[in-house]
């Protein structure tokens, strides 16, 4: 109706916000441990990257906060969506970088 309000982001918003933050987070993840960790075979095979992608994902829900998503509604889905939305960005991201050239 017209004389509704809403608080916060609509429904549609809030996916938008919550999957764009996560891609970007996995991206960053990615850049990180190629930035952090290098990009050749030996680096491949260490675990600090699994502490940055988790700290990449555990970032993000101050980061939503601030943007206005209303995490407190968060259930163990949305946090499982997160975590792999993350994971998978920075899992593609960082393979795509360790076999390129890059490391060259």
């Amino acid at each position: 109706m017209a004389t509704d309000t809403t608080a916060g982001l609509s429904d549609h918003m809030r996916g938008v916000t919550v999957t764009t933050v996560a891609c970007l987070a996995g991206l960053g993840a990615a850049l990180g441990s190629a930035t952090i960790f290098g990009t050749t075979a030996a680096a491949a095979v260490g675990s600090g990257q699994a502490l940055l992608v988790a700290t990449a994902i555990l970032i993000q829900f101050p980061i939503l906060k601030v943007v206005g998503v209303d995490i407190s509604e968060f259930g163990i889905k949305d946090n499982l969506y997160i975590a792999f939305m993350t994971f998978c960005l920075w899992f593609i991201t960082y393979t795509v970088l360790l076999t390129s050239a890059v490391g060259a």
